[in-house]
Formats: structure tokens, C-alpha cells, sequence
């Protein structure tokens, strides 16, 4: 008898693990884990990796493909090296990883007919960043970024801000701190937030998109893409626009009179252009790249 009930009790464990195996696949189910142990489908963030990336992108003549992303040597003259120095001395590297584009950063002109086109630069140049971008997402699913860029390191990051923005980017829009773009050569009124003094004019690719054709003798490869369509997006709040008056590159007047010669302010991109450091036109009380490491700090601190 004492046989015949241990077979009956294995008969009846065995009937029990075959229904619940079979609800289980019916079900689709995840097999509940004990406590503390994470989910499978959780998201973990390696110890190595950096609470926030700040991405640098420098203008024309300011970088080189190649160079050394954190610590860049290309230009020691180099507008975006007033911001990334005193990040990179005010935090600690494994906190904040502060990286700098490497790109050709050229601009083919008819007086520079040797340089890559603008638009095999900025290409190059976006390619680059958004492999940064992916590989530090994959790698670091909750590591935040901060952007910052000049002229056509500006216009990369425009680009790609507005990508993000309208949901077609390289990492989610809730992982973008903030952008702030100095000299845009694609800006308009009223697209991004402010912080200093408001220009009436446009970037000079929106002015000359129309005159296009008749540009290219003076700027070969250089297309005048014109206005970013739709904006930024769902970082409208998040991305500050920064340009000096009189700027040619960022406040052209919308009706050029003189395209040849607008054309050849963009390629020279001088005068004003090369003051932010200095110009207190720009951010009454301080200067641009003061601004923008103030700026980068808070939203690294918040």
C-alpha cells in the first residue's frame, strides 16, 4: 500500500508541473525572480561610465580628423577650449567625460580651393559625433549629454539636435540635457530659447538658400541648406540659440542684396565672428563662453 500511495503522489507532482509548465507557455509569462535579483529586461549602467558627456564642437579651422578628443591639440586657439578646459578642470573625468568633435573643420573656397567642401566637412563631422553619441547609449544607457558648438561645429549640432528633437535621432530626446549653439549658420528667430541679445537676421545658409546656384563659384560644396524644418522639436526648450549682432554667419538679412559678397563673408567667417570671448554685445554682463561653462556646470550639478 505504502508503495502504491508513493507512486500515486509522483503520478499527481508530475501532473502538477506539467499544467503549470504549459500555463506558463501559455501564458508568456516571466518567471517571477526572487527578490533583488534585476529583471531581465532592466537597463544596467556600467560603474565606468560618466553621469554626463559634455560634446564640444568646434568651427571651421578649429579641429582636424584625428585629433585627440579629450585632450584636442589642433588649434590651441580654439574657441570651444575656453569651455572645455575649465569643465574638465572642475570635474573629475570619470563623473563628466568632456569630449571634443574630431573633424576636418574645413571650408572650400575660391580662395581656398585645396580645403574639403563644407558640406564633405560637416557630413564628416556629424558622422563622427553621432558614433560618439551611439556608442556612449549603448554603452551607457543613463549617461546624459550636454552640447555645445561654434559656427559650422554649430550647424553639426543643430542637425543633430533637431533629428532628436523630432524623434528620427541617434539617442532619445530625455537624454539631452541641453544644446547650446554659438553662431549657427541654419539659425532662425524664435526657434530655441535665448539667453542674450536678440537678432533680428537669420543664419546665412536660411538667407542664401534661395541664391544657392549663385554662390557655389565663391563656395563650391557649399549647399545653403536653409531653415531647419520643423524645428527642434521636443527640445525647443532645451537648445540656446547665441549670436552677435552683426554676425554675417548667424544674423544675415533674409533679403540679400549681395550674395557674392555674403557668400564670401561665410567662407572668411571673420570680424565679429572671432569675438565671442570678448564681445559683450552678445550676453550683456559676461561673455559667450563664460556663459556656456556657467550653464554646462548647472546642468551637470542639477
Amino acid at each position: 500500500m505504502r508503495k502504491i500511495l508513493t507512486i500515486l503522489a509522483v503520478l499527481i507532482l508530475v501532473l502538477l508541473v506539467g499544467v503549470g509548465t504549459f500555463r506558463f507557455l501559455q501564458s508568456g509569462k516571466d518567471v517571477p525572480l526572487p527578490p533583488g535579483v534585476p529583471q531581465p529586461t532592466e537597463l544596467l549602467q556600467p560603474e565606468w561610465c560618466p553621469d554626463v558627456e559634455v560634446i564640444a564642437a568646434p568651427g571651421t579651422w578649429e579641429s582636424a580628423a584625428g585629433d585627440d578628443p579629450i585632450h584636442p591639440t589642433a588649434n590651441e586657439w580654439s574657441f570651444m577650449l575656453s569651455i572645455t578646459r575649465p569643465l574638465q578642470e572642475r570635474f573629475p573625468a570619470e563623473d563628466v567625460k568632456v569630449w571634443t568633435l574630431p573633424y576636418t573643420a574645413q571650408f572650400r573656397s575660391i580662395q581656398a580651393q585645396h580645403e574639403m567642401t563644407y558640406d564633405d566637412s560637416r557630413q564628416e563631422g556629424q558622422s563622427v559625433l553621432e558614433t560618439e553619441m551611439v556608442t556612449m547609449h549603448d554603452e551607457c544607457p543613463y549617461t546624459d549629454f550636454v552640447l555645445a558648438g561654434f559656427s559650422q561645429g554649430a550647424v553639426i549640432l543643430g542637425d543633430v539636435a533637431h533629428q532628436i528633437g523630432q524623434g528620427s535621432g541617434v539617442v532619445p530626446a530625455d537624454r539631452i540635457r541641453g544644446v547650446a549653439l554659438v553662431a549657427d549658420g541654419r539659425r532662425e528667430p524664435g526657434v530655441g530659447q535665448v539667453p542674450g541679445t536678440q537678432v533680428a537676421g537669420v543664419g546665412a545658409e536660411v538667407a542664401l538658400q534661395p541664391l544657392n546656384l549663385l554662390v557655389q563659384p565663391i563656395v563650391p560644396g557649399a549647399t545653403m541648406r536653409g531653415p531647419r524644418v520643423g524645428g527642434f522639436g521636443e527640445l525647443q526648450d532645451r537648445v540656446w540659440d547665441i549670436c552677435a549682432p552683426n554676425d554675417s554667419i548667424c544674423d544675415a538679412p533674409r533679403q540679400i542684396g549681395n550674395a557674392l559678397e555674403r557668400a564670401q563673408a561665410l567662407a572668411s567667417a571673420n570680424g565679429v565672428h572671432a569675438q565671442y570671448a570678448s564681445n559683450p554685445d552678445v550676453i550683456p554682463g559676461t561673455t559667450t563662453n563664460a556663459w556656456i561653462t556657467q550653464w554646462a556646470t548647472d546642468l551637470i550639478n542639477r
